[in-house]
């Protein structure tokens, strides 16, 4: 086969598996499912509210793989969030039960083909890489038999009064101008400032916390932070593109804080299908620049403090 012929195929491949992530996105949002608002749902009800991570090595998945993950998670009814490879279940004493079906997550790099570093010698011009997905397969620990003890065991959930002041230290520890008042929720770009109505102007208070995550979420978007482009005007595709990215940072905020709220957003189902159906890459870059804004704002988040400390506070008062 030539190289020719060989980059041709890596392409239809590359452009088949765009298309099979956007059409399930696609078809979640035409049921009026939204999959990153809440991915757990009832279906999941025994898994924990979390962020999907390979049991091995620990390292959290991001970006899209998030969304596939959580879906299988819901698809299934698995009870945890940890998920490994064929090998690796192996390496760890484990395996794969017989008859599983594994889940498919891709590998996102950029690579410099040979032709190019020598144009590049050549011309003294800097190299181009060239984007590419890589698919691979993984297992829920579920799946899997004989692994160690500890891998079957699922984080503790957050304890009663601990997500509150949690968020409340986070934005405090951004620096961003956070403002709470009026009634409605919105960031202004020009002047670097986030506005959220108080808490008890929600049904339901815990949805106060969604929204201001959404909402610092497009503050990680100034030039001073990631640096994405927010100039696109209410109802535009750039408009729907970074209100995908802003409301998928909230989702993988919440799931990474314990925070359970519910679905909000419908109006804009509509420009985000639009947006999907123009661009099957849409979504993966999205979920991409989501998963940047979500470990930017959760980098801030403080540690806690250790039960022991304070109870003997407590007592000391």
């Amino acid at each position: 086969m030539s190289r020719h012929q060989s980059n041709g195929r890596s392409g239809a491949d590359r452009a088949s598996l765009y298309d099979d992530i956007t059409n399930k996105i696609i078809a979640e949002l035409e049921a009026g499912r939204v999959p990153w608002v809440q991915p757990w749902g009832t279906a999941a009800a025994k898994a924990p509210l979390a962020m999907p991570a390979n049991a091995a090595t620990g390292r959290a998945y991001s970006g899209i793989n998030v969304l596939i993950l959580w879906g299988a998670v819901i698809e299934h009814g698995f009870p945890v969030q940890s998920w490994l490879t064929f090998r690796q279940a192996l390496s760890l004493g484990g395996h794969v039960r017989k008859g599983e079906r594994g889940t498919t997550v891709v590998y996102a790099d950029r690579f410099i083909p040979d032709d190019e570093k020598k144009r590049a010698q050549e011309t003294g011009e800097e190299a181009q890489a060239i984007p590419f997905l890589k698919r691979f397969t993984v297992f829920n620990i579920a799946q899997c038999e004989d692994l160690p003890d500890d891998f079957a065991v699922s984080p503790p959930a957050p304890g009663p009064g601990l997500i509150e002041p949690r968020v409340e230290a986070l934005i405090k520890a951004t620096g961003i101008d956070f403002r709470i008042g009026g009634d409605r929720a919105f960031y202004v770009p020009a002047h670097d400032y986030v506005q959220v109505p108080p808490p008890q102007a929600y049904f339901e208070t815990i949805n106060w916390h969604r929204t201001a995550l959404h909402e610092l979420g497009h503050a990680t978007g100034h030039s001073s932070r990631l640096g994405r482009d927010l100039t696109g005007s209410f109802g535009s595709k750039k408009y729907a593109f970074e209100e995908l990215v802003a409301e998928m940072n909230a989702a993988f905020c919440c799931a990474s804080l314990g925070i359970t709220s519910t679905v909000r957003h419908a109006d804009y189902i509509v420009s985000w299908l639009d947006v999907l159906r123009e661009d099957n890459r849409a979504i993966v870059r999205a979920a991409s620049q989501a998963s940047k804004a979500a470990d930017w704002l959760l980098a801030f988040l403080p540690e806690t403090e250790p039960a022991s400390e304070a109870a003997n506070d407590r007592r000391a008062a």
